[in-house]
């Protein structure tokens, strides 16, 4: 067997679906509202999110694509991850996190050798900024000097696979070359923060700013935007995660992060992490589930409830931090949350129900 079926890919996202509720939890926890979350859920919220989750999220999505049964290893190794971390076994959750993002790095280079372009070439970097987070964590480096290299690896392979798409709306050589300088620079600036955060973040967060503009002007999300159904939606996804974007990395070019304090590293991370990139996450789904699970995600307009949440409570956050309110902040983080649960919800009704539809049809006409 040269690659995994479908039912067999599942156990994969549990396990990060997992390291998503633990972390969600303990995110709470850490904004100050009363609830049971395990311990570390609480300490290494960061790394259940960005390393666990979605490090099993879109290493299995990559595993898929390649289509080689040794492909699966990385997400299985990110997913194991975080269930050490769970139970305790921190030391050998960072080995499994280093390995996971390792063999993440491995297989994206290996489509990169296979189709060399811009858009596999950013992905590959994606994956390589994994890798310098994992790393750094394992070294016990302190959250802002892990942090950025989460950020990069979520904005570079968010771009990679906008890219992709790209030759729909065909892009300037000009443009194209900017954006592999941006994507370069942005992994340097990335990996300095380990050594130099002070002066690395600063960068940083202007080339996340250039990196939303170039979005916001050439992906195909502009045109897609006047269109009907899951098209709009999707691209409204997309354009309002570009604004988050833009947001988030104005806040760390003005201010450093974590430099200016906890609220402006705190606004400028979840602008990122929950505004942009969440917003991606619901705006993929419907795409992503068939093409990993075969399993349909049909649209329905029921889509725009979490969506109108999750940003709508992102800007009362983002309010809280800026203002230095706690309360705000806190009750800003409660509806990043409700709005994930509620979105998990509607899509998994969406599919039940479709999947339910077709068992019916089937049997009408067997």
């Amino acid at each position: 067997m040269s690659d995994l079926r479908p039912r067999a890919r599942a156990p994969l996202l549990v396990l990060g679906f997992i390291a998503l509720v633990a972390g969600t939890l303990g995110g709470l926890v850490r904004l100050g509202v009363t609830l049971p979350a395990p311990a570390a859920g609480i300490a290494w919220h960061g790394a259940l999110m960005a390393s666990a989750f979605f490090g099993t999220l879109i290493a299995l999505e990559r595993a898929v694509a390649i289509g080689r049964l040794w492909g699966y290893a990385a997400p299985a190794a990110n997913g194991a991850g975080g269930a050490a971390l769970l139970l305790g076994a921190w030391t050998a959750a960072f080995v499994l996190f280093v390995l996971g993002a390792a063999l993440f790095t491995l297989a994206s280079a290996s489509i990169w050798l296979r189709h060399r372009a811009l858009h596999t070439g950013v992905l590959a970097l994606g994956a390589l900024a994994l890798l310098i987070a994992n790393l750094a964590l394992a070294a016990g480096r302190p959250l802002e000097m892990v942090a950025p290299s989460w950020l990069a690896f979520f904005v570079l392979t968010i771009g990679g696979e906008r890219l992709e798409l790209s030759r729909l709306a065909p892009v300037p050589r000009s443009a194209r070359i900017a954006f592999a300088a941006v994507a370069l620079a942005l992994l340097a600036a990335a990996a300095g923060a380990a050594f130099a955060p002070q002066a690395a973040l600063h960068i940083l967060g202007l080339l996340l700013f250039a990196t939303a503009l170039w979005l916001a002007r050439y992906d195909i999300a502009t045109r897609t935007v006047r269109a009907k159904g899951l098209t709009r939606y999707i691209a409204l996804c997309l354009l309002a995660g570009y604004a988050w974007l833009a947001l988030g990395g104005a806040v760390l070019a003005a201010t450093g992060g974590f430099a200016a304090g906890r609220e402006f590293w705190d606004a400028a991370l979840h602008a990122v992490l929950a505004g942009f990139v969440f917003s991606m996450v619901f705006g993929h789904a419907p795409v992503i589930l068939p093409a990993v699970l075969r399993i349909a995600l049909p649209y329905h307009a029921a889509l725009y409830a979490p969506l109108a949440l999750l940003h709508a409570t992102l800007a009362l956050r983002v309010a809280g931090d800026l203002a230095a309110s706690a309360p705000l902040r806190a009750a800003g983080g409660s509806g990043n949350a409700a709005a994930i649960a509620l979105f998990i919800l509607t899509a998994a009704t969406l599919a039940l129900s479709a999947a339910a539809r077709r068992r019916s049809a089937t049997a009408r006409h067997s």
